[in-house]
């Protein structure tokens, strides 16, 4: 069966509408799709309006970068099955939101920096929603004729670890685990770990260190954590068998996703093929 846990649309950097991509999804006769826009539901009425398949199974969702937590460097939180109406959710996603954007203003200045010249109602006007992200920045780099492609602009000024002498990368706010947890929780939703294999920075140029991870994770389970994103489309063979076994392992719930972006991220395709009995516990959380 195919189902996608892990879709970005229009509403934060993605490039398709959310009913787009509820479109693709039905003709090719998913199972279950996940809207999980950035650190905002935006997108979420129009995703579960659009009209599909009577098979497909949509469900509301989001994912919030939190904080990392000791000797880590990144955690995407993936919260599935979320009320997008919850007054608290929004409340927290309007604190984000605001960190959000002061960073961005950040980045405009390092930009300013470099001779580089970004006016702020240009870059807003990249973004189709409120929330502005750095694959925008990379989009109007590459239109305006400072790179090729967005992953250039990535790895020349955008990514954490970009050249010293053209990095314009800053940091943003990242919520505390456990009250992301609360949220998420709190909106109806399940607490899913993304892309494990980013939780160093430099486990994507090594491999990741399972026992520390299957550590961690543990931990994360009693604060709170459901699942974990076992299955990418980033990941070796290698990284969803051990992901997959650590999960097991420590009675998470498996999740599988593409981290799908259209042409912001042009090699990364819609849909993840998993079996019935692979993905069922999940479902029938949800």
């Amino acid at each position: 069966m195919i189902i996608d846990f892990h879709v970005h649309s229009s509403a934060s950097d993605g490039t398709f509408a959310p009913s787009d991509l509820v479109a693709k999804a039905s003709d090719r006769r998913f199972a279950a799709i996940a809207l999980t826009d950035h650190d905002n539901c935006d997108g979420v009425r129009e995703f579960l309006e659009s009209a599909s398949s009577s098979s497909l199974r949509k469900i509301p969702a989001i994912e919030l970068s939190i904080d990392p937590g000791e000797t880590f460097h990144r955690f995407h939180l993936l919260g599935l099955g979320i009320d997008p109406e919850n007054s608290t959710l929004k409340a927290f996603l309007k604190k984000i939101l605001d960190g959000r954007n002061a960073r961005n203003k950040r980045i405009l200045g390092n930009f300013a920096k470099l001779g580089i010249e970004i006016a702020e109602d240009d870059i807003a006007s990249y973004a189709h929603g409120d929330v502005l992200a750095r694959p925008h920045f990379g989009r109007w780099l590459m239109n305006h004729g400072y790179v090729k492609t967005i992953k250039e602009a990535f790895d020349k000024y955008l990514a954490d670890d970009a050249p010293k002498a053209t990095s314009c990368y800053e940091d943003r706010f990242h919520p505390d685990q456990e009250e992301a947890f609360s949220v998420i929780h709190g909106a109806g939703g399940l607490c899913v770990m993304a892309h494990p294999k980013y939780w160093r920075s430099y486990w994507k140029e090594t491999a990741p260190e399972y026992a520390d991870a299957e550590k961690g994770l543990a931990e994360l389970r009693e604060k709170g954590l459901d699942g974990l994103e076992t299955l990418y489309q980033a990941n070796t063979q290698g990284e969803n068998v051990e992901f997959t076994r650590i999960a097991n392992k420590l009675g998470l719930l498996k999740s599988a996703g593409s981290d799908f972006h259209g042409a912001n991220k042009p090699t990364i395709p819609l849909g993840m093929e998993v079996s019935e009995s692979f993905i069922a516990p999940l479902l029938e959380r949800l």
